[in-house]
């Protein structure tokens, strides 16, 4: 099934229930009340009384409501913020199996149907214009984590040539790179590149495989990369930046 629902991050304000696996003990605490800001197959943003440390994994289950129970879950904590005693956090899942998926789709579809229609018409339009610029072209989108548009000097190394270059982030996410510079390239060329974060620490490495590159104004190419394996510790530090 195409599964363009991952995409869409409903906002909730929902009251549920989570309870948090301790880290080193493998323990499990009883259930805690949170309130869930947004949700998404990718993630969501929660409140809760509790404390976790960023950029570390967890595991936890979620009680969004009597016939929505979501056990097994793992996530990253992403980035945090604490205000008048609560914590609220960013949670990237990294695992959600297939049962839970289904769960909270149907949850969604229950509760926030006014939400998924008007997202429902959105997306004709957006579609339309996509149509229109690839020339008709389908594209199924595959990305894993949510995309942010952001521009970062970054410096790349093409492996199969030993050409080196600089370019530019058009956007970047955990699992993949857009990239504009002055050079074309090929489908499943291999690249490393060093992406400057203006944090005072070392360039972010990256290594990856061009998916797809095509020109885009005079002598320019915007190249989409993908990335060997999701670098949440990397997407955190652009996070905080």
């Amino acid at each position: 099934m195409q599964d363009h629902r991952q995409a869409i991050r409903w906002r909730a304000n929902w009251q549920a229930k989570i309870r948090l696996e301790a880290a080193e003990s493998g323990a499990v605490k009883d259930f805690t009340n949170c309130l869930i800001y947004d949700i998404t197959l990718r993630g969501l943003r929660v409140c809760l009384p509790e404390k976790m440390e960023v950029d570390t994994a967890v595991k936890f289950s979620l009680v969004l409501c009597e016939d929505c129970h979501l056990e097994g879950l793992e996530a990253w904590v992403a980035w945090h913020k604490a205000a008048d005693g609560n914590h609220s956090y960013g949670l990237y899942f990294t695992r959600i199996n297939d049962p839970c998926k289904e769960k909270l789709y149907r949850f969604t579809r229950e509760n926030f149907c006014e939400q998924i229609n008007k997202q429902w018409w959105k997306d004709i339009n957006i579609n339309k214009d996509i149509d229109q610029q690839k020339g008709g072209e389908e594209m199924e989108d595959r990305r894993i984590f949510e995309r942010m548009e952001m521009r970062l000097p970054l410096n790349f190394l093409n492996l199969d040539s030993g050409i080196e270059g600089q370019a530019h982030t058009a956007d970047l996410s955990a699992k993949g790179v857009g990239m504009i510079g002055g050079h074309q390239f090929e489908p499943k060329t291999p690249l490393e590149m060093w992406l400057n974060i203006p944090d005072k620490c070392e360039p972010l490495y990256l290594r990856g495989e061009v998916v797809w590159s095509r020109p885009q104004g005079v002598n320019e190419y915007r190249s989409g990369i993908s990335l060997e394996k999701a670098d949440l510790m990397g997407i955190s530090r652009v996070l905080r930046f």
